[in-house]
């Protein structure tokens, strides 16, 4: 019919409730990686930068480029399919496996974690670290915060940057690098295993710093 939908535009208002859970736990890194593709209009970019809630932001995203065609759609749908996206967004993976449910399929997705949004995963999962025992350990890491960010966590250099253009304090950017680690690991996101990296003889850090990670409730 004339006026259906392209298959890309279809297909991304049929993942939008997903794409929305998933993506909301790093939005600007989601925005910028959608911009340096050119799939925003400048003043789109300007509105969705605007937003100050994660949910909101991926929503606004998600209209903007649905709203711009296809061709934007088709670029979206690849970006989230792409290492970038997918190193920082373990729960895309389904992207690629070709696992995806829409309206318009009917298919249903077996139940899995992916369907779990992280900020559920680290609320129920026992034994995850703790934000206090995260702060005390921000406390105590230096200058050196982007080197163990990405040799011993493996967060991308680009996010970090990102982290520190976002925030002012140096505790503030350690802070939200360990924030961030902990929703990527999801479920393997314990002290002991955070211990364990930090612990590497590359970070420098005396053990009484990450002593916290050893600490019960």
């Amino acid at each position: 019919m004339a006026g259906e939908p392209a298959a890309e535009i279809q297909q991304l208002r049929g993942l939008k409730a997903r794409l929305i859970e998933i993506l909301s736990a790093d939005a600007d890194f989601v925005l910028q990686h959608a911009d340096s593709s050119s799939l925003l209009s400048n003043s789109g970019y300007q509105q969705v930068r605007a937003r100050t809630v994660p949910r909101e932001k991926v929503t606004d995203l998600l209209d903007h480029i649905i709203q711009r065609g296809p061709e934007e759609a088709r670029g979206l749908l690849e970006l989230l399919k792409g290492p970038a996206l997918q190193e920082t967004f373990p729960m895309l993976r389904f992207l690629k496996d070709g696992k995806i449910n829409t309206p318009s399929t009917g298919v249903r997705l077996p139940n899995s974690e992916d369907t779990v949004p992280s900020k559920q995963i680290c609320e129920k999962s026992p034994g995850l670290v703790k934000e206090k025992q995260l702060m005390e350990v921000a406390c105590a890491i230096g200058n050196s915060w982007k080197k163990i960010g990405i040799l011993a966590l493996e967060i991308p250099a680009l996010k970090l940057e990102q982290i520190e253009i976002d925030q002012t304090q140096h505790i503030d950017r350690v802070f939200q690098m360990l924030l961030f680690w902990r929703t990527r690991q999801k479920t393997n996101a314990t002290a002991a295993h955070l211990h364990r990296l930090l612990s590497q003889e590359h970070c420098g850090l005396p053990p009484e710093s990450i002593a916290p990670l050893l600490e019960g409730d």
